[in-house]
């Protein structure tokens, strides 16, 4: 068994703004509301919501409704993401945060097409990892529904192991969730932080935006064990 006897629990997170190399993550406010609305009114399907417990939300006056609830908790912690350009990409948090046992989670990944399948996007997860494991927490997780694909891959992508699947574990929008879990922990930040370094520095982009080494190839080598579904 681990001695954790010298260990001291790590402290809560403030509401501040967390700064990274492509983007910012704000403390969402009611501030941010238009704009999200309107980067999430990008998303023409409402594809993005299918795996969310909220939205699409119908008009502006709905959304803010909605964010007047999340902007003032505490857990979920929730963020708007500035990008390099300016404008607001979407929305995450830090969640189930038990300072106890040194572990938080990343949620409510709340992305508009804008900010999907960018360096930005993948920052943002990466700056909670880096603030969660540099406050001393010992565990960051990722769950989601175990049909979106699309989250399972970043998850593994991200440098997050694969822990099981829990069957029946909710009930969301009328429907069954099966949730599938990842987590890295404090002895592979060290490896991660190296690899998350090395893909988003500039370098590794060339003059269209390209990368030259793919993170997955980066972070892999520190997985504990892989997706089945993802490979």
């Amino acid at each position: 068994m681990t001695d954790l006897s010298d260990w001291t629990p790590p402290q809560l997170p403030s509401r501040t703004a967390i700064t990274g190399r492509y983007v910012t993550l704000e403390p969402l406010g009611r501030e941010h509301a238009a704009d999200l609305f309107d980067a999430y009114a990008e998303d023409a399907s409402g594809g993005m919501w299918d795996y969310l417990p909220s939205g699409p939300h119908k008009d502006l006056a709905a959304y803010t409704a909605w964010l007047d609830g999340a902007r003032l908790g505490w857990d979920p912690l929730h963020y708007a993401i500035r990008m390099g350009d300016g404008r607001l990409g979407g929305t995450l948090s830090l969640m189930r945060i038990d300072p106890r046992a040194g572990s938080a989670e990343a949620g409510w990944l709340t992305f508009a097409p804008r900010l999907q399948r960018t360096r930005e996007s993948t920052e943002a997860v990466y700056r909670l990892m880096e603030w969660s494991f540099e406050a001393g927490y010992r565990r960051f997780e990722w769950k989601c529904h175990a049909a979106n694909m699309p989250s399972r891959r970043a998850a593994q992508r991200l440098g997050m192991s694969f822990e099981g699947v829990f069957r029946q574990a909710g009930v969301v929008k009328g429907g069954n969730r099966d949730t599938a879990w990842y987590a890295a922990i404090d002895l592979e930040w060290p490896a991660l932080k190296a690899a998350f370094e090395i893909w988003l520095d500039p370098a590794n982009f060339d003059a269209d935006g390209q990368q030259r080494q793919r993170l997955m190839d980066l972070t892999r080598p520190v997985l504990a064990a892989t997706d089945p579904l993802v490979g």
